[in-house]
């Protein structure tokens, strides 16, 4: 079937089509009565980049089925034959870009999408028919109300540990969470008591009750174990920490009933120092190159509750890195990864495109690796985003 086809070699046409063959695409099809006036008008003028004006031409015509299908992949081999064998457009054999394929392998190391691409009706109708109990039970968007905690601290009483680059984090992880269709509750520069408490008050929202999933993120300095608070000082027999069990405690089945069997996502960037006693005095170190200016973060803990799933900045004897300017490479990650693929792929399997991505890029020049802890998801948890 030809809207297959279109599907198959989706990601790829919203990546590679240039915004010329669009609008010919637009022109073409009105002029084969496949799309009208109001909308090829709705796709040039409600969609503001390329990338969005693409995703909603090869989405809109999908939708119209099968021979609507045909009629836009004849127009791009006549318009672009490189783009049309590039994503194989042809309807008579199996597309081919599949995951095996080297060519799509190349294109998905190099090509990612700088918007969150939303999941479209019939994967999600084939997702819940094929794998039905398999897989964690979406609500629907009408009446769910989705909720994640964001805690971001940024600045400290001790100067010397600003975290700069920070501040880029939490404005992509929440613009991310809220195409996710996640509302956010975000506090920033909060001392370890007062962590304790932001995570222990929205574990009793109600809204939990009407949400089928969570998402915690926590982003500081750390030591094993704990984040810092803002008031932390080396040294001190009490120091200003939050411990990182508290958040499963909180969100636990005794103490968290409204997210009992509902997946629940923990996102931790933390800074950790290490033994030389200079961390703290700056924690900037020289990228590979040494025309790059990387900062550390890093943080590990435990956890043995049901329907968690984590994923730590890196592993546990080893720093994470943070530009001033751009954030975290960790948040970046996350950010290309689930904008590019969360539309398909379940929470897991987003989680090992990251630590992926780290591998291809990171890990020989600075040994960073993010890492999952201790998976308790029972299911697969899919997000939808758009749906």
């Amino acid at each position: 079937m030809a809207d297959k086809v279109l599907f198959n070699a989706r990601k790829i046409f919203i990546n590679s089509v240039s915004k010329p063959v669009i609008k010919q695409l637009l022109d073409d099809l009105l002029e084969d009565q496949v799309l009208n006036d109001e909308e090829t008008d709705s796709v040039k003028e409600e969609n503001s980049t390329k990338t969005k004006q693409a995703r909603c031409l090869i989405d809109m015509v999908r939708d119209k089925g099968s021979k609507a299908s045909e009629k836009m992949i004849a127009r791009v081999q006549k318009r672009d034959p490189g783009l049309y064998d590039k994503l194989g457009l042809d309807p008579r054999q199996p597309a081919k870009m599949t995951p095996s394929s080297p060519q799509l392998s190349q294109l998905e190391e190099h090509q990612v999408s700088s918007d969150l691409m939303p999941s479209t009706s019939d994967f999600k109708k084939d997702i819940l028919q094929r794998k039905g109990c398999e897989i964690y039970p979406p609500m629907d968007k009408s009446g769910r109300k989705r909720l994640a905690l964001l805690i971001n601290n940024v600045e400290f009483d001790d100067k010397s540990m600003l975290r700069r680059g920070a501040v880029k984090d939490e404005e992509n992880i929440e613009r991310l969470l809220r195409d996710l269709g996640y509302d956010v509750v975000k506090h920033r520069n909060l001392s370890g008591q007062e962590m304790d408490e932001a995570v222990k008050a929205f574990s009793k929202r109600e809204e939990h009750l009407l949400s089928d999933s969570v998402f915690v993120v926590m982003m500081s300095h750390g030591e094993l174990g704990a984040i810092m608070g803002v008031h932390y000082k080396e040294g001190e027999p009490k120091p200003d920490v939050f411990p990182i069990t508290n958040i499963f405690t909180h969100l636990n089945t005794d103490n968290c009933k409204a997210l009992v069997n509902k997946p629940k996502v923990i996102l931790i960037q933390a800074c950790r120092g290490d033994n030389d006693g200079l961390v703290w005095v700056s924690d900037t170190v020289p990228g590979p190159s040494h025309d790059l200016e990387l900062e550390s973060d890093s943080i590990w803990r435990e956890h043995n509750e049901k329907d968690f799933i984590s994923l730590l900045s890196c592993t546990p004897d080893t720093k994470s890195y943070r530009d001033p300017k751009m954030g975290t490479l960790f948040v970046q990650h996350i950010m290309e990864t689930f904008n590019t693929y969360a539309c398909d792929d379940h929470i897991e399997e987003l989680f090992r495109k990251v630590m992926v991505r780290f591998e291809k890029t990171h890990m020989r020049k600075s040994g960073q690796t993010p890492t999952k802890d201790r998976v308790t998801l029972t299911k697969q948890f899919y997000l939808f985003p758009g749906l």
